[in-house]
């Protein structure tokens, strides 16, 4: 699923009424979930961080920014924290699906229509920067609200969307897009501040401050404190004592997890306290983290160990969370602490039912779940058998050679089974949707035209999902292959049945195209899409082809 996370900040943080007035506007859009609300009395502001798919979240944000916009007067705001409007930064982050060119289009499209519809000056910061000076925050808050209206006859400083026209009541507002922020502390089995600080300034990017050979600081000609960057980008790092625990910890801020991910300065850490005598304990995770960096911390230290990395995420995160020790300080619930296991769409799911249950409720009077689902089931079956040949194949003897194409087929067959098990849902779903368009009303010449066009709509719903499921089959009978030609020659025969599942995934999912296509009135639509399928389908049977005759000169000689 695509989902982004938005962290608005409004300049309100001791009305209660005013706060929940803001935040009832987030929680009526549909397939947003509101993560967290947190008020400060002192700094008079209020941050809301809420998680969703792009355009519900784009769309909750703009009702927040409008609902502040009406509650929120700057005229009369005072509070310690810096800012320039009622809405005073909201930053979309990239969760899962969706690339950080999504979410910086998600905030020139927000900043749009704050600016056109609310007459309220938006600049954009961050990736969604326009011009360098503009990417940090700080920069753009110069002054704050009490220096705006001069800053804004300022040409440099003209919004990057709207007039430059102070708007006394609501400020200016900054919407940009940036990387997802874990904040993580490493524990250490001293109670030491500086010997824990002492490592974080290894280990954060700005490092430390050179010292000449009495230990006094460097400076430069200007007078500047001469630094020695630390070991990695995007890094920020502390030393501090947590009473509660008893222990001192490094506290890890990562700014860009893709750049430096956490496992990489836990690794590090552990060598640099190895030096000064000391022992790493484990890690802890303050607030929420992507999936993503764990899984990358389970691929990491499962290769480590000579293991396959392509296994399925739950024995990612779960290896991510024994080589981290991050239960070390207290319990580590990855329904808790990973983003997007927060928002899991509610009410009936295939994909969560027993073997049973599912095909009992196939065999109902309903027509679906039907073959299109079965289809993707089967898809899913091919793509997580040629996983487990090459699981087998990984680390035995006499197949050295061919470790990395068998490592490779772990790893792309563990998400493709994912999609595809998505796929078995997705299915049932789509063809609902056709028999809810079937079921409006057309009474009146308007709502025929709204129902033919929510049919035509659905039915290529409904086509479009099968034919992705015949490319995805394509894939995994490719796997299979591979599988096949240079697996583990004891698991050769899997291979085939992981080739007939896909291809019987494929010719399900044909099926299903070709069933749909006559409900459809776009004939260019029909065209493109029945020879998208029929070129598939020949891939999809050259390859399993090829699969049998490996099978039949391999269970021959044997």
């Amino acid at each position: 699923m695509k989902l982004v996370e938005c962290v608005p900040n409004f300049s309100e943080g001791r009305d209660q009424e005013k706060i929940r007035a803001i935040v009832r506007e987030i929680e009526a859009v549909p397939e947003v979930k509101l993560l967290d609300v947190d008020p400060g009395e002192s700094t008079n502001r209020t941050v809301v961080t809420f998680i969703g798919t792009p355009a519900a979240a784009q769309e909750a944000a703009f009702r927040a920014i409008a609902k502040a916009g009406e509650a929120i007067d700057m005229r009369t705001h005072r509070g310690a924290h810096s800012r320039i409007g009622a809405t005073d930064v909201c930053p979309f982050v990239p969760v899962s699906g969706v690339t950080m060119e999504e979410c910086v289009r998600l905030a020139e499209e927000l900043g749009a229509r704050v600016a056109g519809e609310l007459g309220i000056p938006v600049f954009l910061y961050e990736e969604a920067a326009r011009k360098p000076e503009r990417r940090n925050l700080a920069a753009i808050r110069v002054g704050e609200y009490e220096g705006l209206e001069d800053k804004l006859k300022d040409p440099r400083w003209a919004p990057d969307l709207g007039p430059p026209v102070f708007n006394p009541r609501s400020g200016a507002t900054v919407i940009g897009a940036r990387e997802f922020l874990i904040a993580y502390n490493i524990n250490l089995n001293t109670r030491d501040r500086k010997l824990a600080h002492e490592i974080a300034l290894s280990l954060r990017e700005s490092g430390r401050a050179k010292r000449d050979k009495a230990g006094n600081i460097v400076k430069d000609a200007r007078g500047n404190t001469v630094k020695l960057p630390g070991r990695f980008k995007e890094v920020k790092a502390v030393g501090w004592y947590i009473e509660d625990y008893g222990v001192a910890q490094i506290s890890v801020n990562f700014t860009n997890y893709k750049v430096t991910p956490p496992h990489v300065v836990f690794d590090e850490a552990v060598k640099l306290a190895d030096k000064l005598g000391l022992r790493v304990t484990g890690s802890e995770l303050v607030g929420l983290i992507p999936k993503e960096a764990l899984l990358m911390a389970g691929r990491h230290y499962l290769g480590k160990q000579g293991k396959s990395p392509g296994v399925p995420d739950e024995e990612l995160v779960r290896t991510a969370v024994l080589s981290l020790g991050l239960n070390d300080v207290s319990p580590f619930d990855p329904d808790k602490k990973i983003i997007e296991h927060q928002f899991r769409p509610s009410g009936p799911s295939l994909g969560r039912m027993t073997l049973r249950e599912f095909a009992n409720e196939l065999s109902m009077d309903s027509p679906a779940p039907g073959g299109g689902s079965v289809a993707a089931l089967c898809g899913a079956l091919s793509a997580a058998l040629s996983s487990m040949v090459a699981n087998l194949t990984v680390g035995k003897k006499g197949y050295e050679e061919v470790h990395e194409d068998m490592v490779s087929i772990a790893v792309e067959a563990q998400p493709l089974k994912d999609e595809l098990l998505s796929d078995v849902d997705r299915d049932t779903q789509a063809f609902n949707k056709v028999m809810e368009a079937l079921r409006l009303p057309k009474t009146t010449p308007e709502q025929a035209a709204d129902k033919d066009r929510a049919v035509e709509e659905a039915n290529k719903g409904a086509t479009l999902v099968p034919l992705e499921v015949l490319e995805k089959a394509v894939k995994a009978v490719a796997l299979s292959r591979t599988a096949a030609e240079k697996g583990n020659r004891n698991s050769v025969s899997d291979a085939g049945v992981a080739a007939l599942a896909g291809r019987a995934a494929g010719h399900g999912a044909y099926y299903n195209v070709l069933i749909n296509l006559p409900n459809i009135g776009d004939e260019k639509f029909k065209l493109r899409v029945r020879r998208q399928a029929e070129r598939l389908k020949k891939a999809l049977d050259r390859q399993a082809a090829a699969v049998a005759r490996i099978l039949v000169k391999s269970l021959q000689a044997s």
